[in-house]
């Protein structure tokens, strides 16, 4: 499928980075007027202590404010399973349509099973405004944004394209990063190389921005590269290493990692939209952990 992108079309990208999380959002500004779409935003935990706040959110609510932005829309890439999404705190703040892959109905039946979630718990995707299909568009101001299924780290991986920056959630890390995992429930290495196949198919000097980074080898954090770069230099795909290849890298590497610290409150928020467990008759509300569920 050939997917209609708009190289001549610009938009100015602001990350911020979550060092507690290793996570980057991103404001996006239509170049042609003040709207804009922020793509996966952080609700902060402090998990041990069960408290929630929103400094890094309210860092991004600010930044709205003081260039006087209208967000249009609030993009999450996937249903993350290292950060908890801060969607329905700033989408109260600010407005806007919040959206994501239509498969998030697939991920909402394999967790609402692992966490032992009632018939109150929604699977149908209702949680958000906008379920997108592959080859899906929309718009921020006058910019034409698609979404591209790119499933294989979870069903509902999305990459958005919006004028000559496409924001690839964790199908692609930085060159020197490589790939992400591919062993969560619902993941599937050879999906996710055809996947990534996907994104190196747009244009070599589309921009690329990444959900995370870890500064590999010491090297400062960067978030942002090119479809060029990625297909020369990309340590995990770059080159055209086989599919096959690819795959037996890959199984192996996830066979040697552990779960994401915070992979429990982040499913259980994140498969809601951003939103909390509902309270309990008293009123508090509680995460599940389930044993051995992992």
């Amino acid at each position: 499928m050939t997917y209609p992108v708009h190289m001549n079309v610009h938009p100015e990208v602001t990350g911020f980075f979550d060092p507690a999380t290793n996570t980057i959002s991103y404001v996006v500004k239509d170049p042609g007027s003040s709207a804009c779409a922020i793509v996966d935003s952080v609700m902060d935990i402090d998990y041990a202590a069960g408290r929630i706040s929103h400094d890094h959110a309210d860092e991004i609510i600010a930044f709205v404010e003081a260039h006087g932005l209208t967000v249009d829309w609030l993009i999450e890439t996937h249903v993350h399973a290292d950060h908890l999404s801060a969607a329905p705190y700033i989408q109260q703040r600010l407005g806007g349509k919040l959206g994501i892959g239509r498969n998030i109905t697939v991920v909402q039946e394999t967790f609402g099973k692992l966490f032992n979630e009632g018939t109150e718990f929604q699977r149908d995707g209702s949680q958000f405004d906008r379920l997108f299909d592959d080859g899906d568009t929309y718009r921020v101001g006058g910019m034409d944004c698609l979404a591209i299924h790119t499933p294989g780290h979870t069903p509902a991986c999305m990459t958005h394209v919006m004028g000559d920056a496409a924001f690839v959630g964790d199908t692609l890390f930085m060159p020197d990063g490589g790939s992400a995992r591919a062993d969560f429930p619902g993941g599937d290495a050879g999906v996710l190389y055809d996947s990534i196949q996907k994104v190196l198919a747009l244009p070599d000097a589309m921009r690329l921005f990444m959900c995370h980074d870890y500064g590999p080898n010491g090297r400062d954090i960067r978030w942002e590269t090119t479809v060029g770069e990625e297909k020369a230099h990309n340590i995990h795909v770059g080159g055209g290493r086989s599919r096959e290849e690819f795959v037996r890298f890959r199984t192996e590497r996830d066979a040697t990692l552990s779960m994401p610290k915070l992979i429990i409150p982040s499913l259980q928020v994140n498969m809601r939209g951003g939103e909390l467990p509902p309270p309990d008759d008293s009123g508090q509300r509680f995460l599940k952990v389930p044993i051995n569920g992992l």
